[in-house]
């Protein structure tokens, strides 16, 4: 592996992290006392239903099980700073988006390994070198926590500076995320060509999957729509990033990370198509009942409309 997955990929995430950080307070963390609800069912969507569903594509496509512990690994990742932008551009709740995004980052610590052992028990049964032990486990947490602590002490110590830092961390995370990925396809090109074939459809439905169930369950149990609108894509836009690192330089597969270095690519592409798609549906929502407001004003009075008093 070369200084792209040894240094580049840990940095990236690291900057991603601190980036987090950065936005974040211990009232976002405290929100999920005024918004239990949309936080719960949003939870239970991401820690219960998506290992499900992505278990039960792997197992449809039959894949090598090399790429199917890859794919439970990107399946068990917490949502991306990138799903606040999408919410808000598609009018979701952002609040809630960085409290899910705050919470889930704290869960993976434990549920990412967990997942990962037990996909590996499963599919590649008898290999022990692959397992995240305890001592990998910890560098889990120290890549995923340490930095978003780092980045809310310096919110906490010096808010202005959090402040003027927020919007370029941001764009720089953005960029970052885009050059990393896009570097370590070049650097494992054959093997991604080899593998994108069996991969894009798999990740694209995944993808789709995962925001359907973010917005659908969410509506379904009664969430307000723009809570939904923030799960759906908190749940969709996985931090593929995370995956990419946790494989390659954790578990030490450069070929477990492809999936979610094809997932990174393409789930820009569909996310935004589905933002497109649930902005109509709530366009036309709120288009019916004004028509048939105006329908009923017109029932009870035929003809031309009397002057009112």
């Amino acid at each position: 592996m070369g200084p792209l997955t040894t240094i580049g990929l840990p940095v990236a995430l690291g900057v991603i992290m601190f980036g987090l950080g950065l936005s974040l307070t211990p009232r976002d963390f405290a929100r999920v006392a005024t918004q239990p609800k949309a936080v719960i069912v949003a939870l239970a969507c991401q820690l219960l239903l998506l290992p499900a569903a992505c278990f039960g594509l792997v197992l449809l496509f039959d894949l090598p099980p090399v790429l199917a512990v890859g794919m439970m690994l990107l399946a068990a990742s917490p949502g991306g700073t990138t799903a606040n932008l999408y919410s808000h551009l598609f009018r979701g709740d952002v609040a809630l988006n960085i409290s899910l995004t705050a919470l889930n980052s704290v869960i993976a610590v434990f549920t990412l390994p967990l997942i990962a052992n037990l996909s590996i028990a499963y599919f590649l049964p008898g290999d022990d070198g692959l397992g995240l032990q305890l001592a990998k486990t910890i560098e889990v947490f120290a890549i995923v926590l340490l930095p978003v602590v780092a980045g809310m002490l310096v919110r906490r110590w010096k808010p202005a500076f959090a402040d003027r830092m927020d919007r370029p961390v941001r764009i720089a995370s953005i960029v970052i995320l885009v050059v990393v990925i896009a570097g370590a396809i070049a650097s494992n090109l054959e093997l991604l060509v080899d593998n994108f074939g069996r991969l894009a459809g798999i990740t694209v439905l995944f993808c789709l999957l995962s925001l359907g169930i973010g917005y659908l369950v969410p509506r379904l149990l009664r969430v307000e729509r723009r809570q939904a609108i923030a799960s759906s894509f908190e749940i969709g836009i996985h931090n593929a990033t995370l995956a990419i690192v946790i494989a390659q330089t954790v578990i030490g597969s450069v070929e477990m990370s492809l999936p979610a270095a094809v997932y990174g690519v393409l789930m820009f592409f569909v996310a935004l198509g589905f933002g497109f798609l649930i902005r109509g549906r709530g366009a036309d929502a709120a288009a019916a009942p004004a028509t048939a407001t105006a329908t009923a004003d017109g029932a009870d009075e035929p003809g031309p409309r009397r002057a009112r008093s």
